[in-house]
């Protein structure tokens, strides 16, 4: 049996602040702009070996317009497509049973999620009680990719934003080490 631990992550355009160091005497100074573009980051953790895969989603704020589906239709589909990836990664003659942990998002239903579960018969989902993001492990990888990936910086165009994200998700696709450390933390209760 594999056992995952899944969710997604919403990245918008707009800078996210945190502190930060800098030179006595100077503030720091982050540009902000009026932009509702959004990139979502479908991501699965193998809670023993801490392999880390995940697909990407863009969202430009007139993405109902240009495909005449609702944000929930368009995260079902995206969902559904991150599953038939984790399909293949964890192949059913290999991987007999996969295990993924999933909140209650209402894209975690519907007809595409029943359609990639029947092609990936062994993919079970296991639904974590609602409000508890505190029980998903992969939240607390979550926080750190934002403070590597977008915390005070500006983007000008969500391939920038794209292109960010997906260089510190491949970081952290090399150092198992520490996504097993910020797993190990969730278990025991620390922070």
């Amino acid at each position: 049996m594999v056992l995952l631990s899944q969710d997604e992550a919403r990245f918008p355009m707009v800078p996210t602040l945190s502190r930060t160091l800098g030179v006595k005497g100077h503030r720091p100074h982050v540009g902000t702009q009026d932009c509702k573009d959004l990139l979502y980051v479908f991501a699965v953790v193998n809670l023993v070996t801490a392999a880390l895969h995940s697909t990407t989603l863009e969202s430009p704020k007139d993405a109902k317009h240009k495909t005449g589906q609702s944000k929930t239709a368009r995260m079902q589909e995206a969902f559904a497509a991150h599953l038939r990836h984790v399909g293949r990664v964890y192949p059913r003659d290999k991987h007999p049973r996969v295990v993924l942990l999933i909140d209650n998002a209402p894209w975690h239903t519907g007809r595409a999620l029943k359609e990639a579960l029947a092609d990936n018969p062994h993919l079970e989902l296991k639904r974590l009680p609602s409000y508890s993001p505190m029980l998903n492990p992969i939240e607390r990888f979550w926080k750190v990719l934002r403070r590597r990936a977008t915390h005070n910086r500006l983007f000008d165009t969500l391939a920038d934003l794209k292109r960010s994200v997906r260089n510190s998700l491949s970081y952290f696709q090399t150092v198992r080490g520490r996504i097993k450390t910020l797993i190990a933390k969730c278990y025991t209760g620390q922070k």
